[in-house]
């Protein structure tokens, strides 16, 4: 009778875990942050440290097909980049941190395939928005902006119909 309730005690403790509950909420997190990012559109603004504009920040845009968690706290997200003549879709791996429910892409030194290496940036996401800082070398600044979801577009071209992805509103 006496080896009864710590049977009790010790099934409650191993179905009611902390931490199996814990690992649960962050498999929710995680898939909702990547359902949240997949086939959006960032539309927003950069500064430049340093410059003085009587102009407002220059305008920026990241085409994000989508962001599936890998090993660790590395993400894949792949996405479209546009810099200068370059233009291609790339898997690009990303540590993501959480600041709480909020996720913070966080990139030191890294290489970027075709842009070269220095690339380093704290960014956060919340809700519809985005803010962060980025550094590329001795140049960096301020980013920030809207999160849309893409809306496919059909248009005709001679041969066939094409769909591409424009922002929603």
């Amino acid at each position: 009778m006496f080896n009864r309730p710590w049977r009790q005690i010790l099934l409650t403790l191993v179905l009611c875990n902390p931490a199996q509950s814990e690992d649960i909420s962050h498999q929710q997190r995680d898939k909702e942050f990547s359902e949240r990012m997949a086939t959006t559109v960032l539309i927003g603004s950069f500064t430049i440290d340093g410059q003085k504009s009587k102009t407002a920040p220059k305008e920026e845009r990241y085409e994000i097909n989508s962001v599936e968690k890998s090993t660790g706290g590395l993400w894949i997200f792949t996405a479209r980049v546009k810099y200068m003549k370059f233009d291609a879709t790339l898997p690009i791996p990303v540590p993501v941190e959480w600041a709480g429910d909020t996720p913070v892409v966080t990139l030191t030194d890294a290489r970027l395939p075709g842009l070269g290496e220095g690339f380093s940036c704290r960014v956060i996401f919340h809700n519809d928005r985005y803010a962060g800082t980025w550094q590329h070398g001795a140049i960096g600044g301020h980013m920030f902006g809207r999160i849309e979801k893409q809306q496919k577009k059909k248009h005709s071209t001679s041969s066939a119909a094409v769909e591409t992805q424009e922002p929603t509103k």
